[in-house]
Formats: C-alpha cells, structure tokens, sequence
C-alpha cells in the first residue's frame, strides 16, 4: 500500500500553490481533483465573466496572472491553470470526486468510490463552487418560472424579454444588474440595506479578512464580508445606474408564489425568473468522518502569525490543513494559504518522524 506524505483535494488556485510548495519542500503528494479538466472553478464562469470583469486574479508561485482585457475568463484562466501543472510537473489526478475522509489509526485515507489513497497529512482545497446556496422561501417550489443561480447564469442574452428578479446583495449581483437592466426588465431585493463604496483601498481588505478569521478561529461558519468591503460600481455597470436600477433595490419578500412574489405588506411583483445570486458554501462535507466541525457549525482554524490568511490548520487535527477556507477564501488568500499549508505539512511531517525516532 502506498502512503503519500500528502494528500491535495482540489486543483484550483489554492491547490495548485499547496502543490508547488509541497513538491518545493520534497513533500510527496498527490492531488485530486473533481474537474474533468484543469481550471477549478474558473473553468464554470458564465461566458459572459472577461479578464475585465474579474475582480482579481493573484499570481501563482512562479508564474504571473494572465493580464485583464476583453477575452472570457472561462478560458484565460483554466488555460493558464493548464500550462501551470504541466509546466511545474505538479501530480493531479483527475476526475476524481472525493466522497469522504476518513481516520485510520496514525494515516488518513481518501475514498472516492472504489478507489483510495492513504496519507499522513491532508489539504483540502475544495473551495466552495460546488455548494451554491439558496434559501427557502414559503411557496419556493410553486414558482412556475424558472430559478437560475449564480452558478447556472446562462448570459444575459438568455433573459431578454423576461421580467427578472435578482435576490443577492452581492459583487455578482451587482453584475448581474449591469448586464441585465439595459436590455430587459430587472427587480432586485437584499435582506439587508446595500452598503456601497468608492474608497475601497487594502485597509477595507484586511479588515474584511480579520472578521472573517476571527468567526473561523471561534469554529464560526465563514461569512459574507460585503458589509465591511462595500459594494462598488465599474464603468460597464453605469448604464444600469443611470437607468436607476441599483436605486429600486427592495427588502426581501416574505413569500414566493407561482407567478412572482409578496411582501409582507401584500405587495405582489409578478417576475418570470428568480436568480439567486445568493453566495456559496464550503465544500467540506467529505471532511464529516473527522469531525473537524465544533458545536457552533464552523471548523475552527490555528491563527499561528499576523497574516491571518495563513489560518489553514485545523484545531481538531494537524494532519488536516484548509486552503481557500474562511480568510483564505480569495485568489490572494488561496496563494499565501497554499504555501502556509505546505509549510505545515513539513513540519508535522519532521514532528512525526522526531517522535518515531
């Protein structure tokens, strides 16, 4: 039976740098990844998503981002993704989708179907793409329209002539708004009261960050952090301003019914789709037989420095180390996490072998 050092789930931008890093140090691993082909998540943008649109694409180890400009990020990125595994010789194994990982005694071993791999050490860098959140609404499963959410958006082509609820206070549904209001008719609702900015600068990042860091180190789930970074408005959204659409944002509903929505005050909106740019969540539910999760719902992470985009060690068990998790969740925070995962790796691996010795 073989036992790698390492185990790596996922291949997107956290995964990748892990790898590098990993390979760097002499760690012998493997990744898995659920995807067909290289490109993680990036790979199921919608076509309409460019290099301009992206709010940000950090290097990888070694290798710069793939400048901004009109091409669609579903292809510069998993192309650049592509180029970086075979160029670095990094060992993913796909398609693999991983359905749990479990203890067994000193190793862990990673099942996907028939198949296994027993390791010493875990990273996981699932992200969240696979786990699109919607929230239940009395009446949701009567609407006779059509229910789209962020990650099935076909285009903005695709809704001309419909009536288009978007439910989201998010940077995607901001986008969403600028490419749908100029062209078809467009409502939009948050639960909460958008907080907009034209300041944002890295102070706002950071401050974000460390919010996020401290739910995750009190084993908090990972949330929303658009209430301290704001939202902003980019030159291809200005149209859909001037024509008041980010303006008529409305509280959320209390009801779906089969053509539209109500309010709590009786207010009826008739709409023929609900698009739900309504978030993610992590995709962590093959980590279950760990049990990593504490009572509060989140897997609290070690905070062992001051970049608090480092947190990627589990409290629970060291062996287990999440990248793109909680103040990693960003191309920047997957990169610094990635490296911060191979480093712990390293030294439980040394650990180990000191107390073996």
């Amino acid at each position: 039976m073989q036992v790698y050092d390492a185990v790596v789930i996922g291949a997107g931008q956290a995964g990748l740098s892990a790898s590098y890093h990993l390979k760097r140090l002499g760690v012998d691993h493997v990744v898995l990844d659920a995807n067909e082909r290289a490109g993680g998540a990036w790979q199921h943008r919608w076509d309409s998503l460019s290099m301009d649109d992206v709010h940000g694409v950090a290097d990888l180890p070694d290798s710069p981002a793939p400048s901004r400009g009109e091409d669609r990020a579903n292809n510069v990125i998993p192309g650049w993704f592509g180029d970086y595994e075979r160029t670095h010789d990094l060992p993913v194994v796909r398609p693999v989708r991983v359905d749990r990982v479990e203890r067994d005694g000193e190793l862990l071993v990673v099942r996907a179907g028939d198949r296994s791999w027993t390791t010493r050490t875990l990273v996981n860098a699932t992200g969240t793409w696979s786990q699109p959140f919607v929230p239940h609404y009395p009446g949701i499963e009567t609407f006779r329209g059509e229910q789209l959410h962020t990650a099935d958006y076909p285009g903005a082509a695709h809704f001309d002539g419909k009536r288009v609820l978007v439910v989201g206070g998010g940077a995607s549904a901001v986008q969403f708004i600028g490419e749908l209001a100029p062209r078809t008719d467009v409502l939009w609702v948050t639960r909460r009261e958008p907080v907009w900015r034209d300041d944002w600068d890295e102070s706002v990042g950071r401050e974000a960050i460390t919010l996020v860091q401290q739910r995750v180190a009190q084993g908090l789930p990972p949330a929303s952090v658009v209430s301290v970074t704001g939202l902003g408005l980019r030159p291809q959204e200005q149209e859909a301003a001037r024509l008041g659409a980010y303006d008529a944002r409305r509280p959320m509903f209390e009801r779906i019914e089969p053509h539209g929505v109500r309010w709590s005050d009786g207010a009826f909106e008739p709409v023929d789709v609900i698009l739900w740019a309504t978030g993610f969540r992590p995709a962590v539910a093959h980590l279950a037989p760990l049990h990593l999760r504490s009572p509060r719902g989140g897997i609290a992470l070690l905070t062992l420095g001051k970049d608090v985009q480092t947190a990627v060690t589990s409290a629970v068990d060291p062996r287990v180390q999440l990248v793109g998790y909680g103040p990693s969740a960003s191309t920047i925070g997957g990169n610094r996490a990635g490296r911060a995962a191979a480093t712990a790796v390293r030294s439980f691996l040394s650990e180990d072998a000191r107390a073996l010795a």
